[in-house]
């Protein structure tokens, strides 16, 4: 992919991947996230620059620096910079959201052990 080119996330007939904005011009990352497996979801973390989560389809759990809330499709959630966050797969429908992270290069702490 040039700069000004477009990124296939279609991958095996699903829909997943993740770009790095430095790899190809861009001051943002994305994270697609596309899946039906109940639970589904990253450990706890933080990253030093903003994260925002564009919800598709579906539902998520999210843990934003200890408090708990719901999202579903329709909905757009922002974790600020140094905020620890997670979120897990909660729906019956399959979860599909962008997530956008306001740096050129995926930056990420992990807080919990895997």
């Amino acid at each position: 992919m040039t700069a000004t080119g477009v990124l296939d996330f279609l991958v095996d007939g699903a829909m997943s991947g993740q770009l790095a904005g430095r790899d190809h011009g861009s001051t943002v990352s994305v994270i697609l996230v596309d899946t039906d497996e109940p639970g589904a979801g990253p450990r706890l973390h933080q990253h030093p620059y903003d994260e925002t989560f564009v919800m598709h389809s579906g539902e998520a759990e999210f843990t934003i620096a200890g408090e708990r809330l719901t999202a579903r499709a329709g909905q757009v959630v922002v974790v600020p910079p140094w905020t620890p966050h997670k979120f897990t797969n909660t729906g019956t429908d399959r979860l599909v959201m962008t997530n956008i992270h306001a740096n050129d290069e995926f930056v990420t702490e992990w807080l919990e052990e895997s």
